[in-house]
C-alpha cells in the first residue's frame, strides 16, 4: 500500500437492511495509488459497502474514514461511478453537461460553475476520450460512450478516490481497454480506486490487490488470490466437496 494512512478505512462495518444483516464485522483498505477489485457472488454486500462508504447507508456499527475523517466531512474526496441503470439518460443533456454535473458538491446550489470548473469538466473529457463528443445528448449514446461519461462525471469531482460498480458489465472490448488504462494511470498519479467487478479476469490483470467479500470479507492480497481455488470457493459460499454432485446433477437435468 502507498503512503502511511490509507485513502479509505472500514472498521468492522455492519450493515442492517430490511432487518437482515448485509454486512458483518467487513473491514478493508485503499491506499492512494491502489486499485482494489472487491470480488464477490451477488448479494454479498460489494454495493452496500460502497454505499456505506458514500454515507447512503449508515453502518448500524463500525465506521468509515476517508482521509482519516467521517465520510460526512469528507463526501467531496469521493468520486463514484454508479451501475448504468442508475443514471437518467433520458435527461435533456448533453455530454459535457452531464459531466459538469459530478461538480455540484464543489459548486454548491443555485451556484453558476466557474473557469475552475469548466476545466475539471475538459480534463474529465480528455481522460475519457470523450472530448470531441461534448456536444452530444446522453440519450443518443451507445453502451460504452454511457460509460464513460459515467467516469468523466465521477473524475469532473477531482476525488481521492474513485469508487466503480461493475464498470466493466455490457461495455465493448474497446471501452474496456480503455478504462483498463485509465484506471492504471489514475492509480500511477495517486488516486485511490475500489472497483466491484465480476470480471476475474480484468481484476487479475488490472488490480494491485483484491478483496473476496461475501458479506464479510473472507480473504485479500494480491491478484494470485483469484487462483486460489479454496479461497475462491469459500468466498463463493461453495464447498469443493459438493461440486462433481452439482456438476452431475446438471448434466441429469440437461438430459
Amino acid at each position: 500500500m502507498s503512503g502511511s494512512d490509507p485513502v479509505l478505512r472500514a472498521e468492522d462495518v455492519t450493515v442492517v437492511l430490511g432487518g437482515r444483516v448485509a454486512l458483518q464485522d467487513a473491514h478493508l483498505s485503499v491506499g492512494a495509488g491502489e486499485l482494489v477489485g472487491l470480488i464477490g457472488p451477488n448479494g454479498a454486500g460489494k454495493t452496500t459497502l460502497l454505499r456505506a462508504v458514500l454515507g447512503l447507508t449508515p453502518p448500524a456499527a463500525g465506521r468509515v474514514l476517508v482521509a482519516g475523517q467521517p465520510v460526512s466531512e469528507a463526501r467531496r474526496l469521493i468520486g463514484y461511478v454508479p451501475q448504468r441503470h442508475e443514471f437518467a439518460w433520458d435527461f435533456p443533456v448533453g455530454i459535457a453537461g452531464a459531466v459538469l454535473s459530478g461538480r455540484t458538491r464543489r459548486i454548491g446550489w443555485l451556484r453558476r460553475p466557474t473557469a475552475e470548473d469548466h476545466a475539471a469538466v475538459d480534463r474529465a473529457l480528455e481522460l475519457t476520450g470523450l472530448a470531441d463528443l461534448r456536444r452530444r445528448p446522453i440519450g443518443e449514446l451507445s453502451g460504452g460512450q454511457r460509460q464513460r461519461v459515467l467516469v468523466a462525471r465521477a473524475l469532473a469531482a477531482e476525488p481521492r478516490i474513485l469508487l466503480l460498480d461493475e464498470p466493466f458489465t455490457g461495455v465493448d472490448v474497446p471501452t474496456q481497454e480503455l478504462l483498463n488504462d485509465l484506471f492504471g494511470r489514475l492509480a500511477e498519479d495517486g488516486t485511490a480506486l475500489l472497483m466491484t467487478t465480476h470480471d476475474l479476469a480484468a481484476a487479475a490483470r488490472t488490480c494491485t490487490r483484491v478483496v473476496l467479500l461475501n458479506r464479510t470479507v473472507v480473504a485479500e492480497g494480491g491478484p494470485e488470490l483469484l487462483s486460489d481455488p479454496d479461497r475462491m470457493l469459500r468466498a463463493f459460499g461453495l464447498d469443493r466437496a459438493t461440486l462433481p454432485r452439482q456438476r452431475s446433477a446438471e448434466t441429469e437435468a440437461a438430459a
